[in-house]
């Protein structure tokens, strides 16, 4: 069992020397432009596929078959 507790001590050292950076200098950088662009280029794909597909939808509703042909229709008893 020492041995893990060295190695959960050599972490949060790590850890805490992570926590030390200066904030003024973290910038995203490169990865984060790209992570960026990549979910931007996949937001546009599915919108533009869901733009195609609401294309082909009909929206206009069948005459109901068991209505009657004037339109009206009586209400029910019972």
């Amino acid at each position: 069992m020492p041995d893990m507790s060295a190695s959960a001590s050599l972490a949060m050292t790590h850890l805490v020397t992570l926590a030390e950076l200066d904030e003024d200098k973290v910038t995203p950088g490169v990865l984060g432009f790209v992570v960026f662009a990549v979910m931007a280029l996949a937001v546009w794909g599915l919108m533009r596929s869901m733009s195609r597909h609401m294309n082909k939808v009909d929206f206009k509703e069948a005459p109901d078959p068991e209505a009657e042909p004037s339109g009206r229709a009586e209400p029910r008893k019972g």
